[in-house]
């Protein structure tokens, strides 16, 4: 069968070539077509754009880029309809994402489905209306949807698991670099390690990436390592480092990871990724005119806390620092404790097991895949 898929930024590109495996896996006859990054182009199949192309964030570059991206969207569009899948795939990424299936349920008759739900239990709940409209089938890795939309909103979905306890079981099956061999080939001294996970845009490195440096810098007792984000390159990188110590590793975030001693990381994938590679994290998010965006917080969000390690445990496991709570101060205090305080570590890595026994077994990618085959084998 042919299989349309649609992934906006790095973590989408992860978990979509992580499902294209298992969907040819199931499918050995699968095609594939998409709008994604490298690791799907490796996977195989057609790629019609790179989703570094699509990847603006925050009011002024979209506001910027709408030209751009309205054009990139009706040519999705019309691409889809052009080559006729047996299933359009949406990752994440809604605001691209429930536009194209709006069209698609409107002048087509392919099947949608949603893998990796947009996050409206947080805002903007009210697009439940249009996935129930038109997607036909939603698949979810987060275990406390399916009280938000089946409890709540009385809308079906499939929970499969979470496809990080996959690519985490993976890489440490296949990794074993000792401390000392990883050190060597990234050019690090013998300090502890503290891993930071600035974002995958270039807004949220320049927002997140000068305070980390700061905190971690202040000391000379360990040494601060950069996950870089794939598409995002050296030369970007090299304005905020300028001067510094810090490195960057590329393509090596859960080997750096591994070895890491604590992680400071904005919010996304990559705080569950953190937590099931074992390393003590603090989350810190930067936003404009933080004053504003607290109150903004507190009265617009649905949620409690930001960080999906938090959301899945439900209660605070590792700390978030959010808007005006990212604060110099705030920030070295909390990396103290992370470095310094054992007792605080082994009470996070305990929220840590909690939140992978939560997530559940093995195999959230092949579930997905055996559930969208059977769901059109079964539709004929």
């Amino acid at each position: 069968m042919k299989y349309y898929l649609i992934a906006g930024e790095a973590s989408g590109d992860l978990h979509a070539s992580q499902l294209m495996s298992a969907l040819r896996r199931v499918d050995p006859e699968a095609v594939f077509r998409f709008i994604g990054g490298d690791l799907m182009t490796a996977v195989g199949g057609e790629r019609v754009a790179h989703y570094r192309d699509l990847a603006y964030m925050g009011f002024v570059p979209v506001l910027l880029h709408l030209r751009t991206i309205f054009a990139r969207m009706r040519r999705c569009k019309a691409d889809i309809e052009a080559w006729a899948p047996d299933a359009v795939i949406l990752i994440d990424y809604p605001g691209f994402n429930l536009s194209v299936a709006k069209h698609v349920r409107a002048h087509t008759r392919i099947p949608v489905f949603y893998y990796i739900s947009p996050k409206i239990w947080a805002w903007k709940e009210y697009r439940i209306r249009a996935i129930r409209r038109d997607v036909s089938r939603l698949f979810s890795i987060l275990p406390f949807e399916v009280d938000f939309y089946e409890g709540k909103h009385g809308y079906p979905i499939t929970y499969v698991g979470n496809p990080t306890v996959d690519e985490v079981h993976d890489f440490r099956a296949a990794y074993h670099e000792s401390f000392d061999e990883f050190a060597v080939r990234n050019g690090l001294d013998d300090r502890p390690i503290v891993a930071l996970l600035a974002g995958s845009r270039r807004q949220e490195i320049k927002d997140n990436l000068p305070a980390m440096l700061r905190i971690v810098e202040s000391r000379d007792d360990c040494q601060a390592v950069v996950a870089g984000a794939p598409g995002i390159d050296a030369a970007y990188y090299e304005r905020f480092l300028r001067g510094r110590s810090a490195r960057v590793v590329y393509g090596q975030t859960y080997a750096l990871l591994t070895h890491a001693t604590a992680a400071m990381v904005t919010s996304g994938t990559a705080t569950l990724e953190t937590a099931m590679l074992g390393v003590p994290q603090v989350v810190v998010y930067h936003t404009p005119i933080p004053p504003v965006i607290s109150w903004l917080r507190r009265r617009v969000l649905h949620v409690p806390f930001i960080s999906l390690v938090n959301l899945i445990a439900g209660r605070e496991v590792v700390r978030e620092l959010v808007a005006a709570d990212m604060t110099d101060a705030h920030m070295a205090t909390e990396f103290a404790r992370l470095t310094g305080d054992a007792e605080y570590r082994r009470q996070m890595l305990d929220g840590y097991d909690e939140v992978a026994r939560r997530l559940g077994e093995y195999g959230a990618s092949q579930r997905a895949a055996r559930g969208m085959v059977q769901w059109l084998v079964d539709r004929e």
